[in-house]
């Protein structure tokens, strides 16, 4: 009896724990299964094309990138200017390689979400394995092995007493 007993929440701890994962799993491979229209394609980057560190602004079109929060551009981060580092990070990883941009949807803000390839490289991957941003987990749970790895080998603001940009923001408001 006691047997039954156990074997029913433990079989929807598992049924639960694998819908959680097939969710999961969706959200990260969703994209690249049905990505949406190409926006920018094979175009070099300067500088001057990076907002912050997770904006870039191309052909006058400002594009945030899927799935990550870098710190915010005025954000320091126990002295170390966290805000500017992440913008630094996007920078070289966009400047003089070929970019490659797909729409996933368009923000509150009226700014276009997407996911975006340097050189054949997921730059949101790139900036989160850096520590230079954090796994978006409310829109998608993509980058968060990329995030513990970064958080385990103490990187970027993993290595600071950082606030999410959220957080930040909430304490921060202009």
């Amino acid at each position: 009896m006691s047997v039954r007993r156990w074997r029913r929440p433990a079989l929807r701890i598992v049924v639960l724990a694998a819908v959680a994962l097939a969710i999961a799993v969706w959200q990260a491979v969703g994209p690249w299964l049905f990505p949406g229209p190409v926006i920018v394609s094979g175009r070099v980057l300067d500088g001057r094309s990076v907002i912050d560190g997770d904006t870039l602004k191309v052909a006058g079109q400002s594009i945030r990138l899927y799935g990550i929060d870098a710190p915010e551009l005025r954000q320091h981060c126990d002295g170390w200017p966290a805000g500017e580092e992440a913008r630094r990070a996007l920078a070289a990883i966009v400047t003089a390689r070929p970019v490659e941009c797909r729409r996933v949807t368009i923000d509150r803000y009226d700014r276009t979400v997407a996911v975006c390839r340097a050189a054949g490289e997921d730059v949101g991957e790139l900036l989160v394995r850096s520590g230079m941003a954090w796994a978006y987990q409310t829109y998608s749970l993509r980058y968060l092995l990329p995030e513990w790895q970064a958080w385990f080998d103490g990187l970027g603001v993993h290595a600071h007493d950082c606030a999410s940009p959220s957080a930040w923001r909430g304490g921060n408001a202009r």
